[in-house]
């Protein structure tokens, strides 16, 4: 991932959309291929990495860390790591990552509205 110069006049112009806008600040937080997801399988609770990357197969692990990385940097989850030999690290949602289901569940169920129509719209041609 690129470095962006704190002082640059695109992180000066991030900042003020972001505080603008709130759809935004929304996909800066959760937007892109896999954070919805990760966050999706984090509804139902705590998972250590190993689960999380076999729920997500076509994740690659360094997209997996990155992504883990920048959802707990905006504080949707915690990562808690036990001092134990092998480690044992699990993630779970912050208040805030769990008031995202709605979301979630909103994306997901007009997925499968679209997903239909799309259906019938092939099966008419």
């Amino acid at each position: 991932m690129t470095q962006i110069k704190e002082n640059s006049t695109y992180n000066a112009n991030r900042g003020i959309v972001m505080q603008e806008c709130p759809v935004t600040y929304v996909m800066n937080k959760v937007g892109g291929h896999w954070k919805p997801i990760i966050l999706f399988h984090l509804l139902s609770g705590s998972k250590r990495y190993s689960e999380i990357k076999r729920l997500m197969p076509h994740i690659t692990e360094k997209m997996l860390i990155q992504h883990l990385k920048q959802l707990e940097t905006d504080r949707l989850l915690i990562r808690e790591a036990r001092p134990v030999v092998p480690p044992y690290v699990t993630y779970t949602l912050t208040e805030a990552g769990a008031e995202l289901e709605t979301v979630i569940n909103a994306m997901a169920e007009w997925a499968y509205k679209d997903m239909e129509r799309s259906r019938n719209v092939l099966e008419m041609a």
